[in-house]
């Protein structure tokens, strides 16, 4: 199984100055290939504090030059923030600099905070994600980008340097609303599951999504990935406390940048899903959210750990598990700490996991 990791530079409560998020989780990733992970990847968010990563492939660049084996990866790229011309550049170059090892993860956005500050409206998003996904997509298989759409109008422009390998089968998209599921079956890309829901509900939707891909495509589409904020810890007493304090200080830092105990996004086009989200929040209280929101995540003893994620994993055929290891102002030696615990104790086990070859990006 293949077993990553990720950093997000978040500077919670503003306890370092911005230059000491990024020295230690840029040294957090640099142990990456040394601890025998398979891949480094990071995400993409503007303007607060909650993560401050602007640009996926300007990160990764810089770690295929410090790397020689791991794939990169993007969990994600926001497709409508971006004139898609330069993001199918962008990656082409991450490409060619890390010698094809760039796994690409597409998504469209759901922080208020970021469209305003880019002067979109987010009614609009869901198409303008549709449209440049379609122009990069294409671009990347053809050479070239040409698209005119609704949002997108883009005459035709070679990509240099020319993509050297195809996307095809390393290509993810995040999709949390029912709607976006059926779309990234369409666009024929694979699913980036981040949990946030109940897994009886994923589990649903990823059996709709491999159903409809199958019947659009006429194949099985890739394995999908898990993304999941991460606690190992070998006493389970220590491990309870420590996820309680950090994943349970991450999902307050997701209500303080997305707002999603509010209701701004109930009546937004586009996001009804999250308005949905919003109401159950507000039933039961931020306290029964954010339990809800850890125990969706992996933390425990080395086997608590490992249990959690095969289990998770069986129930959505996914062949790639991304941790998340430093979150919510976390102090940088337990940072590594949590990190060193995974890499010895877990991670080893999930990398001998028999697998069905569904992601051969991942051999």
């Amino acid at each position: 199984m293949h077993t990553g990791m990720s950093v997000i530079f978040q500077n919670t409560h503003k306890l370092l100055s911005d230059r000491e998020v990024y020295v230690n989780d840029v040294a957090l990733a640099e142990l990456a290939e040394p601890l025998g992970f398979d891949s480094v990847w990071t995400v993409e968010h503007h303007f607060t504090d909650y993560t401050m990563s602007p640009d996926p492939c300007q990160f990764l660049s810089y770690m295929a030059g410090r790397t020689r084996t791991v794939k990169l990866g993007s969990m994600v790229i926001v497709l409508p923030w971006h004139d898609p011309m330069r993001i199918a550049e962008q990656i082409s170059v991450l490409d060619h600099l890390s010698g094809g090892r760039m796994i690409l993860g597409l998504g469209r956005g759901a922080g208020r905070v970021e469209f305003d500050a880019f002067r979109q409206d987010m009614g609009d998003s869901r198409q303008r994600f549709v449209e440049s996904a379609e122009c990069v997509l294409a671009g990347l298989e053809q050479g070239y980008c040409e698209y005119q759409g609704e949002f997108v109008q883009q005459p035709h422009a070679d990509i240099r340097p020319a993509p050297f390998k195809t996307f095809k089968g390393r290509t993810y998209a995040a999709a949390v609303s029912p709607e976006s599921i059926a779309i990234m079956a369409q666009l024929g890309v694979g699913l980036l599951v981040v949990p946030q829901k109940p897994w009886d509900q994923v589990e649903q939707e990823v059996a709709l999504y491999n159903e409809t891909y199958a019947q659009l495509h006429g194949e099985a589409p890739p394995a999908p990935i898990i993304a999941g904020w991460t606690l190992c810890h070998p006493n389970r007493d220590a491990a309870y406390a420590l996820a309680k304090k950090w994943i349970g200080g991450y999902w307050q830092t997701v209500l303080d940048h997305y707002r999603f105990h509010e209701n701004h996004l109930k009546d937004q086009k586009g996001y009804e899903f999250y308005g949905q989200f919003a109401s159950k929040i507000q039933r039961g209280g931020i306290e029964a959210a954010t339990d809800y929101f850890m125990n969706l995540q992996v933390w425990g003893t080395p086997e608590m750990c490992y249990q959690t994620i095969v289990k998770n994993a069986e129930r959505i055929g996914a062949e790639a598990f991304i941790g998340l290891f430093s979150y919510a102002g976390m102090p940088a030696a337990e940072a590594q700490r949590n990190l060193r615990a995974f890499a010895q104790d877990v991670m080893p086990r999930l990398q001998a996991r028999a697998v069905t070859g569904k992601i051969p990006w991942a051999a």
